[in-house]
């Protein structure tokens, strides 16, 4: 078994995954892993470069250098912590820093007509400079190609779950709860049938920054904060009835849809504030849109719109797949899996099936995406596709990424 390093950084944006694997051709051990926080300077420009704002490209550039020095810094922090030789690293796959997905050109730009769009995926996070920094060969830009061949560059993630997680008998469903959520439902490694997957919707990204705005915490500890609310029945429905919710797949999202400015305007709709913040923002910003539903209210609203698509469209796939309830694991990966309150929401919603959490199946839940990156280098390396056109859209299964030395 060869050892290869995933590199990875989500939308929560909350710092690097580096795991060390060891993997073959149907097995992926994780033998250790180590996460790096991001600069708090640097946060802020990630931040700003998710939405149109002035002196992109400058920050962008300045921006990719420096997000690729973290990432460096986090797979040397790896070997360090478990005193492992970068010369015994095969390669690096570092799925970079999202900053914007947008695969079907549903953009607005003031340059480019509308018949002139073209949709794309931007990750930054310069691989030359990983390679550089730490002498090992990276794997990289593992989206773009699924793009050019149609498809939505996303969720990637189930082709490594199907050579890793199949059940040789039953279904089993994968969650992945990070700031967006995305499911992958496999058929028994035996069928000829494909894996199935797509971004269900918001994770934990609205629930973050809406504790952000109101406790000035990164996050709600075990689902506290939402636990001290009620679930406003009016507000879940309208958000409910986002478009998003109602297309079929092959489909993905990102924090460019479901970001604070889509969360106020459907706190519009309630009257006047009955609220106020607890730390300093910017006059005019997207935070600023009045409601009358009191703030932990609004959180415990934001926790069961999360559960409640992902439940929703694991129940489906899997009936639709003809799954037996009885014999049906849902495990559950990423940050959201520590949300305690989200995670009960979850077993509620889903009582004919088995909820656990990637424990079960031997690696922490943290560590699945990073895993995941660096079996895709794997797969480069060894001229495995990494994309699945049923779960992408995709006109063709192809490999993925480019070597950089």
């Amino acid at each position: 078994m060869a050892k290869f390093i995933g590199l990875m950084s989500g939308t929560s944006m909350d710092g690097v995954d580096a795991v060390l694997c060891e993997i073959s051709e149907h097995e992926c051990t994780t033998l250790g892993a180590y996460s790096l926080p991001y600069p708090e300077s640097l946060l802020r420009a990630l931040h700003a470069l998710c939405v149109p704002s002035t002196d992109e490209v400058n920050t962008l550039a300045i921006a990719d250098r420096w997000v690729a020095e973290v990432f460096a810094q986090a797979a040397l922090g790896l070997l360090n912590k478990y005193q492992v030789s970068a010369k015994t690293i095969c390669a690096i796959g570092s799925h970079g820093q999202t900053l914007r997905h947008y695969p079907n050109s549903d953009i607005q730009s003031a340059v480019f007509k509308p018949q002139d769009m073209r949709g794309f995926t931007c990750q930054i996070g310069d691989p030359s400079t990983i390679a550089a920094l730490t002498n090992i060969n990276v794997v990289a830009d593992f989206r773009r190609k699924d793009i050019a061949l149609g498809g939505q560059g996303a969720p990637l993630v189930p082709a490594y779950h199907a050579a890793v997680f199949s059940d040789p008998e039953k279904y089993r469903a994968l969650v992945n709860i990070g700031g967006i959520a995305n499911i992958t439902v496999l058929p028994p490694s035996q069928s000829t049938k494909p894996p199935k997957g797509f971004d269900t919707g918001p994770g934990n990204t609205l629930m973050d920054h809406w504790i952000k705005r109101h406790q000035n915490l990164p996050y709600d500890k075990h689902g506290n904060w939402a636990r001290q609310g009620q679930v406003h029945a009016e507000l879940l429905a309208r958000l409910l009835e986002d478009k998003y919710f109602a297309l079929s797949p092959p489909k993905s999202t990102g924090r460019e849809y479901f970001n604070p400015a889509w969360l106020a305007n459907y706190l519009s709709q309630f009257n006047a504030p009955a609220d106020k913040p607890q730390h300093p923002r910017q006059q005019g910003d997207a935070n600023t849109s009045p409601s009358s539903i009191p703030p932990q209210d609004v959180q415990a609203t934001l926790l069961s719109l999360t559960a409640q698509t992902i439940a929703d469209d694991v129940a489906r796939e899997l009936n639709e797949c003809g799954a037996n309830d009885e014999k049906s694991d849902v495990v559950i990966c990423g940050g959201g899996v520590f949300n305690l309150a989200l995670m009960q929401q979850l077993k509620d919603r889903l009582p004919a099936y088995r909820v656990v959490t990637s424990e079960a199946l031997g690696i922490h839940p943290q560590h699945v995406e990073g895993a995941a990156f660096a079996w895709l280098a794997y797969a480069y390396i060894h001229d495995i596709p990494g994309n699945i056109p049923a779960v992408t859209g995709a006109s063709a299964a192809t490999v993925l990424g480019g070597l950089y030395k």
